[in-house]
Parts: C-alpha cells; structure tokens; sequence
C-alpha cells in the first residue's frame, strides 16, 4: 500500500468505538469453537515486500487479526479547512472525504437507521471488491463495477439504484481527487455506521481505478452450499471462520429477486440495525416473518461452520461478532487487494 490515507470516516457523525477492545480479542481467542489459529493472516501485493509506510503497516497489522480496523476516531471534531475546491481544502487529504461522507450519510441514514441505500452502498462494497480470488490477474476493489458493464451481470442485480447514485457522488468529486474505488468502499463503510451498532471502521484511501470488468464467477450466489462457499471465499484468503463472520452483514440486508414474490423481505426482524440477532434468526426462524438464504442456512448448520455461526448465535454473540466482522474478514475488502 505505497500512496494512501487514513481517513477518519463521518466525523460529522455520532458514532462510537468498541471498548475494551483487548478483553474482547481475549474472550474470543479464549473459546474453543473460535480458535484464534482459524484465522487467515495472509497477506498479498505491496504488504509482502518487508519495507512499509506506516499506513501500509498499520494495514498489515489488521489483516493480520491487529486491533485496528475500528477506529476510535477523533470525537466528531475534524473541520474541514475550507470549501470543497478551496485551496486550503485542496491541500488537506482529509477534506474531500469529509464532504463525501457527509453526503452519503444523508442519504444512507434515517431515523430508524440504515436506509435501503445504506443496505445498497454496503452490499456494492462487497461485490465490487469480491469479485476476485488468488488466480486473478486483475480485480478487486477498484471501481470496475460501475466503471465498467459489470452491473448488467446477474450476480449484481438489486445494484442499480445505489449504482446511479454512486454514479453522482463520482462526479461531483472526482474532480477533486476522489476515485470511484474509493468511493465504493467508504460507502460501504458509511452505510455500516448508518446501521444503528455498526461500528466505525477505519478507512483508507489510495486504490487505483480501472474500467475493465473483473473476472466472472467469483462472487458466491444465495443457491451455494457450504463447501462451494468455503472454497469460494478460501481462494480470496478467507477461512469458513471468517467467513461466517462476513455473512452477518446480512443483518443489514434484504432480498429482492431470489424470490421475486416476497421482494424486499429482510433477512433479519431489522434490518435497519447491525446486530447478531441474525445468526438466531436464521437458525431458529420459519422463513415467514424474515428470508433465510439457502445459503446462509446451509453454513449454519455444515460441520465445520456450526460451531462458530452458533457463537455469535449465543447469549454473547454480539459482542463476539460486532469487533470480529470488522478486524478480521471485511477489512480484507475494504483495504483490497
């Protein structure tokens, strides 16, 4: 990661901080069905070549189960140095993104909490940085999904509406230094603290842009079982582990087109609220009062998956779940590839 910069994301915003963020990591590693081995470390590009700007190791250390994906933040008091354009704007690194962020919480937040376009901004985070894997010659998070024609496929349906007004957000900053990459990306991140217990996660930025449609068949679809997902995400560096923690950011989510009858039904009681009363839900649930995805059912119950998914099922799953999705599995996202 040679040219990026951390950014305090919606410092506008009341958000909080996990605490006692040490005696979680402990609790977790303590338990026997989340086995601190289980998690993937692995690290790629730049992050290999030994000599790192500090922004580069500060993204190692997360990728590499570190404490600094969630940010503890600044308390809301950053001020932008002046209007967007301005030159003492200009000369800020920070400045751009305070007006990005700020208008995307407009959008992305109510008073119940996650829009649907906050939904939208998240899940658009994951698919485009998602479409990837280790045999990938290109790809990842950097703006190929609306830079390009990747919104046409059927994997990336339900994403023209946050699409188009990611679209906007692009062109309104871009001439100011913002890349679409970058954008997606802190969208996602937005639309997570827009969800009433979303956490703040520390975002960076830097990404290189490129217009050429990612690679094909490297998202995961709500019909796969839980070996295909397993192998699916293990080619991104994901262990099942971690991959049980990513899927509960279906607590923020709603399906539209698996069944087209019961569109917009939410996979989760609310779905305007990041919480871990997913993983009960979907174990428990009769799939009438919320959807249960084939596939979030079938990693609830597979071997080697069950264990973890009814940790943060339990009495103490959310204080187990809402730290873990962020420092371990999403930052392999938002940080790229």
């Amino acid at each position: 990661m040679k040219k990026s910069t951390v950014l305090l994301v919606c410092s506008a915003t009341q958000v909080f901080a996990h605490p006692g963020m040490d005696r979680v990591l402990a609790e977790i590693q303590a338990r026997d069905d989340f086995v601190i081995g289980a998690r993937s470390g692995t690290l790629l590009g730049d992050l290999l070549s030994g000599v790192l700007t500090a922004v580069g190791q500060a993204i190692k250390d997360i990728l590499q189960l570190g404490t600094g994906a969630i940010d503890p933040g600044n308390g809301g008091s950053y001020k932008p140095p002046g209007q967007l354009g301005s030159s003492a704007c200009n000369s800020d690194p920070l400045c751009v993104w305070y007006y990005v962020a700020n208008q995307m919480w407009g959008d992305f937040a109510d008073a119940s909490g996650c829009t649907d376009m906050g939904r939208g901004a998240i899940r658009q985070g994951f698919h485009d940085a998602a479409a990837w894997d280790v045999n990938s010659a290109y790809g990842g998070a950097d703006g190929s999904l609306l830079l390009s024609n990747e919104l046409s496929r059927s994997d990336n349906r339900g994403l023209e509406e946050i699409g188009a007004l990611t679209k906007t957000y692009y062109n309104t900053y871009h001439p100011y230094g913002a890349g679409m990459a970058d954008i997606i990306q802190l969208g996602a991140i937005v639309g997570t603290v827009a969800c009433p217990g979303g956490p703040r996660i520390r975002a960076f930025s830097g990404r290189k842009d490129d217009s050429r449609a990612a690679p094909t068949g490297k998202l995961p679809v709500p019909s796969m079982d839980a070996p295909t997902l397993i192998d699916l995400f293990s080619k991104k560096t994901f262990t099942a582990s971690d991959l049980v923690a990513l899927v509960g950011a279906h607590t923020a989510a709603k399906q539209r087109f698996v069944d087209p009858s019961r569109a917009n039904s939410p996979l989760d009681t609310d779905p305007q609220i990041w919480d871990a009363s997913f993983y009960s839900e979907t174990l428990t649930g009769n799939n009438k009062t919320f959807f249960i995805l084939h596939s979030d059912k079938a990693l609830a119950t597979y071997s080697s998956t069950k264990g973890q998914w009814n940790s943060f099922a339990g009495s103490s799953g959310q204080s187990l779940w809402s730290p873990v999705s962020v420092i371990f599995p999403y930052d392999k996202l938002l940080c790229s590839y």
